[in-house]
């Protein structure tokens, strides 16, 4: 039986690419979707088949394998789940994440020996619910975003201790109750609940409020109007310890249909983070490079959520763009006879100034010099898209592991 690992790193996946970067980043669980009753149904998610192939690559390095079936499915979608969930569980899974009572029955008949963990989109906000849940068959719940850690304590303390809390600890922030909107589907007849949200609360709005004197949005300063519905991005690394002290058992990364570079970078500072937090918990305090890490990934501006209360700044109404000043300029495959080999994700000069990220370790910067290509022939740059590459291993002081990326300043 695999370990599992507490405070728990859970990280984002939506295909193989980005499976084999969160395997390599240090995650001990993985959460992804299958081609049908998960919440991102716009991403890469994996068929009966390939499901089996990414439960078994990731038991290999003892990580966990959790599989959303959190959407909340019609009578038609109903008639045919049980036999889903039987293919699903014989891949090898270690859970379903469910939101819907009666796909909850199924699992319990279709799949007895797989855990049940209930969604963030369950809305649970009180010890009674997660309690009544664990009686139904629940191991763990995923908590609604909108609670403080004042009342996840409560909710830690009241509850069977064998019941286990997942919260979200980074990334985007759904402006609406636990992801319970349907503005989506009144704007663009795509239903959020059903994995098909269009986002329109990342869209620009005017509004004027002719009714309440005095109470103004300055919508008249900006001609592309307002974000008045953008939500801030969630980080939290900064507060392992109080997620821990808490009763928190798992910290889960959103993500799914973001790149592989953002999960690697991401799971890798939290990853850095608990490790750093399990070494010294009376004492932790985090790392600074590791908050710089956070950064180093395209993310909206980043706030707490509603772990102090309620946010004062949640909102972000500057715009619905994201901040980004990295770009990966290239993955690590191998080292080889004084060489680093490389593929090529975004072009780059000889001369320039890099950073090589690997696995659980601080950033290197160093100078790129002594490329060549696939053939061995010098390059000045790396133009060709995906081209393979090679340069000095003795431009680092470290011997990067496969998989290691290097990144570049925008």
């Amino acid at each position: 039986m695999l370990k599992t690992h507490y405070p728990e790193v859970l990280a984002p996946v939506g295909d193989f690419e980005r499976l084999e970067t969160a395997l390599t980043f240090g995650a001990d669980a993985v959460y992804l979707g299958s081609t049908e009753y998960g919440m991102r149904s716009a991403s890469a998610n994996f068929d009966i088949e390939s499901l089996k192939k990414a439960v078994k690559m990731a038991h290999e390095k003892d990580v966990r394998v959790y599989l959303t079936c959190n959407t909340l499915p019609r009578n038609d979608e109903i008639d045919r789940m049980e036999d889903f969930l039987r293919e699903a569980a014989a891949t090898g899974i270690d859970a379903f994440i469910v939101t819907d009572l009666g796909v909850l029955s199924l699992v319990k008949k279709a799949a007895p020996d797989v855990e049940i963990h209930i969604s963030t989109q369950n809305g649970v906000v009180n010890w009674l619910a997660a309690t009544e849940l664990y009686k139904m068959g629940a191991k763990r719940v995923v908590l609604a975003r909108e609670l403080s850690l004042d009342e996840i304590r409560v909710i830690r303390q009241k509850t069977p201790p064998e019941l286990e809390i997942e919260v979200f600890v980074h990334g985007a922030m759904c402006m609406s109750f636990s992801g319970r909107c349907v503005l989506s589907n009144y704007m663009a007849d795509r239903d959020a609940n059903r994995g098909q949200c269009a986002q329109p609360c990342r869209w620009k709005y005017t509004l004027m409020e002719e009714k309440r004197p005095g109470q103004y949005f300055p919508v008249f300063e900006e001609d592309e109007g307002t974000y008045i519905l953008n939500a801030k991005d969630l980080c939290m690394i900064e507060y392992i310890d109080k997620l821990v002290e808490a009763g928190v058992t798992s910290l889960k990364i959103e993500g799914r249909a973001k790149s592989s570079y953002y999960v690697g970078v991401v799971t890798n500072a939290y990853r850095c983070a608990v490790d750093s937090y399990l070494r010294t918990p009376d004492s932790w305090q985090l790392d600074p490079w590791l908050l710089d890490e956070v950064r180093k990934v395209s993310h909206r501006d980043y706030s707490t959520g509603f772990y102090f209360g309620r946010p004062e700044q949640g909102q972000r109404y500057e715009g619905a763009g994201y901040i980004r000043n990295c770009d990966i300029v290239a993955l690590v495959d191998r080292v080889e006879d004084g060489r680093i080999y490389c593929t090529q994700k975004n072009k780059f000069l000889d001369g320039d100034t890099l950073e090589l990220l690997c696995p659980g370790e601080k950033p290197v910067s160093f100078v790129i010099s002594g490329m060549t290509d696939g053939e061995g022939n010098p390059i000045a740059d790396t133009r060709h898209p995906a081209m393979a590459f090679s340069f000095p291993a003795s431009l680092l002081d470290v011997a990067p592991v496969p998989g290691s990326i290097i990144r570049k300043n925008v």
